[in-house]
């Protein structure tokens, strides 16, 4: 028998749902075996933590697994059942609880309520067996950035050394879960197999930004395309685009390109806000020092009045 989930997640029993994800996302992290290729004690120690989430990171399964009604494995524990037994005698008739069955004639009824179609058994030829449906297999897939926001197609390696292909949607986002019907571990007796269960992490970019269905990106101008304005090349999720700096511009001053964001399920797309930063040459010449200079002397302003009034 598996061990105690929770012992082996290392969570208390009361322990909150998203403590118990967290506790199991920190393990998963550790031990899978892309990050530990041909590590097998780290490989079975995956196996071990991902089929404890299995149990108690499901709300349904961990009710029924506090309630003693599945062992640590998700297996169904027998349910010791009482029936009235009579017994005959001086003091007539009398009653008291056992786990076997009343009669003969309640025989054939005691075994079809265990064994029939409420107890999970399936006929067939010359006697029945035990149906259960597949466990759902509980992954890790961690994507880039661009793929994350535009979709893509990838295939993960499964702890047995098997494959699986996985369709990413446009705009999926850090944390979300999807579910591949189907693919999960096989079911026993015939039942049908049960779902792979896929987290997404979303690793971050070292140009774009989301917030919500926006991207930012922060774009660097000249001291003349600030103060004359101009057209500038931008980077966006789907390529380069050109847009218009408008004159007198400032640092933190941000542009907003409608529908270059994240396509959301509603069909509408978010937008790109472009945040300007105004930067320097790496190196002042004669020219731009003079006329600095010069314009100080006739064009002197205080930026930081403001923030003086205010402190």
């Amino acid at each position: 028998m598996a061990d105690d989930p929770y012992s082996v997640l290392g969570v208390a029993k009361g322990a909150k749902p998203e403590d118990i994800t967290k506790a199991y996302r920190k393990l998963a992290k550790k031990l899978h075996p892309d990050l530990n290729p041909g590590d097998k004690v780290a490989e079975e120690k995956f196996k071990t933590i991902t089929a404890a989430y299995d149990i108690v990171g499901d709300e349904e399964k961990r009710g029924r697994y506090d309630r003693g009604e599945i062992d640590a494995s998700g297996q169904e524990k027998p349910q010791q059942r009482y029936y009235r037994e009579y017994a005959g005698g001086e003091d007539g008739a009398r009653y008291h609880s056992t786990a076997g069955f009343e009669d003969i004639g309640a025989f054939s009824d005691l075994f079809g309520d265990l064994f029939g179609e409420r107890g999970g058994m399936r006929g067939g030829g010359g006697g029945q067996r035990f149906a259960r449906r597949g466990q759902d297999a509980q992954y890790r897939l961690d994507v880039g950035f661009l793929d994350a926001v535009n979709g893509t197609k990838t295939r993960i390696t499964l702890p047995d050394g098997g494959t699986l292909d996985v369709t990413i949607p446009a705009g999926v986002t850090d944390g979300q879960v999807m579910r591949l019907k189907g693919k999960g571990n096989p079911g026993t007796g015939g039942a049908e197999p049960g779902d792979a269960l896929i987290e997404i992490g979303v690793r971050p970019h070292p140009v774009f930004k989301r917030e919500g269905d926006d991207i930012t990106v922060e774009v660097p101008i000249t001291f003349d395309e600030a103060v004359l304005g101009g057209k500038i090349e931008v980077p966006t999720i789907a390529g380069r685009v050109f847009a218009t700096v408008p004159p007198g511009s400032n640092t933190g001053q941000t542009l907003r390109l409608k529908g270059r964001g994240i396509k959301s399920k509603s069909g509408a797309s978010g937008d790109q806000l472009v945040k300007l930063t105004i930067v320097l040459p790496e190196r002042i010449d004669e020219d731009l020092k003079s006329f600095a200079e010069k314009w100080r002397e006739s064009h002197r302003y205080d930026p930081r009045r403001k923030l003086k009034e205010q402190a």
